[in-house]
């Protein structure tokens, strides 16, 4: 049996990945807090720690109810490692042929967004990620997805050998960074 908490060990079956429930809320708070203290948030995530840890119980309960178990819009996944601790995390968001996305582009076709990435430092480079992703977009292809993308900073090298690991590749778009104009986001995708 592998070690999990040790870095770049072979994945273990012994992580279990699955939606969030109602009442994971509270845990779901706090994985959301120790990713925006990762030394990389500030590049990761749109959101500030300080913004995180301001926002309501309530919003936290609401989120876990309308992105877990149930919901066909957005669902978020976790990984849960054997001592319980959850050790990692992805959103997926569904975007509508029609609609316009989070840049203001035009959205061409159904589609999954992969959001609110984060591996745990002592589960990362082990293929806790792929598992991850790979939740995500089967549950995407559910829903009748034409595929999955997800957008990563430009100078988020770690983030995007670990994609491309996943089976993402880049799709050439690249769009700037919503706090920061003169910076760049590059979309990956996953097509089925």
């Amino acid at each position: 049996m592998s070690t999990p908490n040790t870095p770049n060990t072979p994945i273990s079956d012994d992580y279990v990945v699955r939606a969030i429930r109602p009442d994971d809320w509270d845990s779901v708070r706090q994985l959301r807090l120790d990713a925006l203290r990762d030394p990389v948030a500030p590049i990761a995530f749109l959101e500030t720690y300080e913004d995180a840890a301001g926002r309501p119980d309530s919003f936290y309960r609401e989120r876990a109810v309308n992105s877990g178990e149930g919901s066909t819009s957005a669902h978020q996944f976790i990984a849960e490692a054997p001592d319980g601790t959850w050790a990692g995390t992805v959103t997926v968001l569904m975007e509508e042929a029609g609609s316009r996305d989070w840049s203001g582009r035009p959205v061409e076709r159904r589609q999954g967004h992969l959001v609110g990435v984060f591996v745990r430092p002592e589960h990362r480079g082990n293929g806790l990620i792929k598992l991850l992703f790979d939740a995500g977009a089967e549950w995407a292809w559910q829903q009748r997805a034409e595929r999955v993308r997800l957008f990563v900073h430009a100078d988020n090298a770690r983030a995007q050998r670990a994609y491309r690991k996943a089976g993402f590749v880049p799709s050439g778009l690249v769009v700037s960074f919503v706090k920061d104009e003169t910076e760049s986001e590059l979309e990956f995708v996953l097509e089925r």
